[in-house]
C-alpha cells in the first residue's frame, strides 16, 4: 500500500467506520431516552402513518368513554328517583287503606288525607331533583324524542344511527297528574286501585331505567378494554425494546473506542514517513 502524507486512505476508512457508529449510537440514545423505536416518520413512515391513527382513534374513544359515563350517571340518578318513588307509593298505598276504613272518622280522615297530600308533594320533588349537568329524563311534559331523550356517543365516528338512545319518561303525567286525594271513602277507594295502576308503571319505568343502566355499563368496560388494545398495538408499533436496546448500547459504545483508536493508528501512519527521512 502507498504511504501518502496527502491522501491517508487507512483514516478515512477509520473515520467513516467512527462516523457510522456514532450515528448507530446516536439513534440508540435516542430510543432509550425516549423510549420510543418509531418516535417520528423518518425512523418508519408506515409504522408511524399506522400509530398515528391508532393514536386519534384513541383519543376519540375518550370522548365516547366520557358521554357514557355520563349518561351512567344520569340514569344512576333517575333510578334512585323511582326508587324513591316506588317506596313512597308503598306509604300512599297504607295511608289510603287507612282512609278506606269505614269506621274512620271524618276528621280522621281528614288527618290521613294531609299525610297523603305531602307524600304527593314528596314525589313531585323527587321527580323534579332527578337532574345530573342539566339533564332530567323523568320531568318531560310532553316529552319530544328529538330533544328530550338521551343520546350517547357509543363510538367514535358519532354515527347518530350507532348512538345509544335512552328514552325521556313524562312520568308526572303517571303519577302526580292522577293522585287525587283520600279525604272521603269514595276516593280513598278509588285512589287505592289508582295507585295500584302508578306503581306498575313506575316499575316499569324502573325495569327499563335498569337495564338501560346495565347496557351503559357493559359499554363502559367495552370501550376501556378497547382502549387498552390500542394501547398495546400502538406500543407493538413505536415501543423500544429496552432489554435488547440497553445490550446495543454497550456494543455500540465499544465499537465507538475501538473506531476511535482505529483513527487514532491511522493517523499516525504519515509519522512512519518522516522516521525514514530521519534515518538517512
Amino acid at each position: 500500500m502507498v504511504v501518502s502524507i496527502n491522501t491517508n486512505t487507512s483514516a478515512l476508512i477509520a473515520l467513516q467506520q467512527l462516523n457510522a457508529t456514532n450515528r448507530e449510537l446516536d439513534k440508540i440514545q435516542d430510543r432509550v431516552s425516549s423510549g420510543l423505536k418509531v418516535r417520528t416518520a423518518k425512523d418508519d413512515a408506515g409504522s408511524f402513518a399506522v400509530a398515528q391513527k391508532e393514536r386519534a382513534d384513541l383519543d376519540a374513544y375518550d370522548s365516547v368513554g366520557h358521554s357514557v359515563q355520563r349518561g351512567i350517571n344520569v340514569l344512576d340518578i333517575s333510578l334512585e328517583a323511582l326508587k324513591t318513588i316506588s317506596n313512597l307509593l308503598i306509604e300512599m298505598k297504607t295511608k289510603a287503606v287507612q282512609a278506606a276504613n269505614p269506621a274512620l272518622q271524618p276528621a280522621q280522615r281528614s288527618l290521613v288525607n294531609s299525610d297523603y297530600q305531602e307524600y304527593v308533594s314528596q314525589v313531585t320533588t323527587v321527580i323534579n331533583a332527578a337532574t345530573f349537568d342539566g339533564v332530567n329524563i323523568l320531568n318531560k311534559d310532553p316529552v319530544v324524542p328529538a330533544t328530550d331523550d338521551l343520546n350517547i356517543l357509543a363510538e367514535p365516528t358519532a354515527n347518530p344511527a350507532l348512538s345509544i338512545i335512552v328514552p325521556a319518561i313524562n312520568l308526572k303525567a303517571v303519577t302526580t297528574a292522577l293522585f287525587g286525594d283520600v279525604n272521603m271513602l269514595a276516593t280513598a277507594q278509588t285512589e287505592m286501585t289508582a295507585l295500584e295502576g302508578i306503581s306498575q308503571s313506575v316499575s316499569a319505568a324502573m325495569a327499563a331505567m335498569g337495564g338501560n343502566l346495565s347496557r351503559l355499563e357493559n359499554h363502559s368496560s367495552f370501550v376501556s378494554k378497547l382502549q387498552d388494545s390500542l394501547r398495546v398495538g400502538i406500543g407493538s408499533l413505536v415501543d423500544a425494546d429496552l432489554t435488547r436496546d440497553s445490550a446495543l448500547l454497550k456494543s455500540v459504545q465499544i465499537q465507538q473506542q475501538l473506531s476511535t483508536q482505529a483513527l487514532q493508528i491511522a493517523n499516525s501512519r504519515p509519522q512512519q514517513i518522516l522516521a525514514l527521512f530521519q534515518n538517512n
